[in-house]
């Protein structure tokens, strides 16, 4: 099991509008009739589970997130809309006769270290001939922002922090992605990457909330606000983040 990321959900809801655009083709790209049990594997603070819920309205979502505090959030979000589970993903076992007709996940699997766990779980939860539609982080996914986070701490005297540290992220490219599908079960595999600059709205908050945040795990309180200060100096007040997304869809053999 990965270590689960410390989120403030509150702030990630609040700041998550990219997300939920990114989410509205991996919507799109799963075709649904209205009554299926579809598992949303990453359902954060539970605002793209609403959008999946708009398109079942005889069906059924089990929502699943590691972090405690996103499933908090998403259960006051939903109410008993959704059937909110705290779960790690690569560990994940649904009850016998609990199988999903569908899997929706987005921008969640990138957090995950052993795709060959993950995927291997989710061929287990999903029924024969289901289908899955996803979009995570890619190869190469905000790797400016990365760069620039690491620039920042240097200016900031912050660099021994970050020395030897092993990245929290797994950003897989399409071929590596689309045999670990293969050998988990899958068929009708296809995955590709496509690029999605993304300026947010509030970037301070953004970037804190989502993208430093495990930088920031590895700083004391006092030395979080002058190293996001060094980023902000590094990136622009107005940044355009350079994100590259992983899109899979698949089903079930």
């Amino acid at each position: 099991m990965g270590l689960v990321r410390d989120w403030n959900a509150d702030a990630y809801h609040r700041v998550s509008g990219p997300q939920v655009a990114m989410a509205a083709a991996v919507l799109d790209r799963l075709e649904l009739h209205g009554d299926e049990t579809v598992l949303d594997a990453g359902c954060g603070s539970g605002r793209v589970t609403r959008l999946l819920l708009e398109r079942l309205p005889q069906g059924r979502v089990i929502a699943v997130d590691a972090s405690p505090d996103m499933v908090a959030r998403a259960r006051e979000e939903l109410g008993g809309d959704a059937d909110v589970r705290q779960a790690d993903l690569a560990q994940l076992r649904l009850a016998p006769g609990e199988q999903v007709d569908a899997i929706f996940s987005n921008a969640t699997f990138h957090w995950l270290p052993d795709h060959d766990a993950l995927f291997a779980a989710l061929a287990a939860a999903l029924r024969a001939g289901g289908r899955m539609s996803v979009q995570c982080g890619g190869e190469g996914n905000v790797a400016g922002v990365h760069a620039a986070a690491l620039q920042a701490a240097a200016d900031c005297a912050l660099g021994d922090r970050f020395a030897g540290w092993p990245r929290p992220w797994n950003f897989a490219g399409p071929e590596q992605t689309e045999a670990r599908l293969r050998a988990a079960g899958f068929a009708d595999v296809r995955c590709w990457l496509q690029a999605w600059p993304v300026t947010p709205d509030e970037p301070r908050a953004y970037l804190e909330t989502v993208c430093l945040g495990p930088h920031l795990e590895r700083l004391a309180d006092d030395e979080r606000g002058r190293f996001l200060d060094a980023v902000m100096a590094r990136l622009g007040e107005r940044p355009l983040l350079d994100y590259v997304r992983l899109n899979v869809v698949a089903r079930r053999g």
